[in-house]
C-alpha cells in the first residue's frame, strides 16, 4: 500500500484487462527502475520473480480489483487502466492514469471518454453492433512503452 505523502511512486495495474505484452513492459521497466509494480486481478497471474513486482488478489466480482486500485493509489502512483471510472477515480486520487495503449487519461478528458463510453454502452444497448479496439501489437507496446518511460523519468505523462 503506498502512502500519498510516501517518495515512493507505485506503478497499479489493472491485471484482469491489460494485455499481455502491456504488463511485460511495466514488468521490465519496474526492475530496471526499481520501481513497485503491484498487479490488481481477481485471478491469478503468473508474475516474474523480481523483487519489486508483485500481485494483490481480490475476490471476484464486479469492480472488486477497481476498488482495491482506487483505495491504495496515491499521488505520486501511476494506475494502467482502460477502466473509465477507475481511470477517474485515480484522478481524484491525484495519481497518473495511462491506458494500456499509452494513453494518457488526464482531468481534462476524462468527462469527454466517459461521455463517450455511456454513448457507446446505449448503442450497445439498443442493438448496435460497434465492434472491439484493434488489436494489440508492436505499435500499441511502443506507445505505451513511451509514455510509461516519460513518467518513470518525470513522475508524470
Amino acid at each position: 500500500m503506498t502512502d500519498p505523502q510516501s517518495t515512493t511512486r507505485t506503478i497499479w495495474i489493472d491485471g484482469d484487462a491489460a494485455p499481455r505484452a502491456c504488463k511485460e513492459t511495466i514488468f521490465k521497466a519496474a526492475a530496471r527502475t526499481r520501481t513497485p509494480a503491484v498487479l490488481v486481478a481477481n485471478r491469478h497471474h503468473a508474475l516474474p520473480r523480481l523483487e519489486l513486482v508483485s500481485m494483490l488478489q481480490v475476490p471476484g466480482g464486479p469492480d472488486q480489483a477497481d476498488d482495491a486500485i482506487a483505495e491504495r493509489c496515491g499521488e505520486r502512483d501511476l494506475v494502467v487502466t482502460d477502466d473509465l471510472p477507475l481511470a477517474a477515480r485515480a484522478l481524484e486520487k491525484g495519481a497518473t492514469v495511462l491506458r494500456f495503449r499509452g494513453e494518457p487519461i488526464t482531468e481534462e478528458n476524462v468527462r469527454e471518454h466517459l461521455g463517450m463510453r455511456d454513448f457507446l454502452d446505449s448503442l450497445r444497448g439498443s442493438g448496435v453492433v460497434t465492434g472491439g479496439p484493434p488489436p494489440y501489437g508492436n505499435k500499441e507496446t511502443q506507445r505505451f512503452a513511451g509514455a510509461l518511460d516519460r513518467w518513470l523519468a518525470r513522475g508524470r505523462i
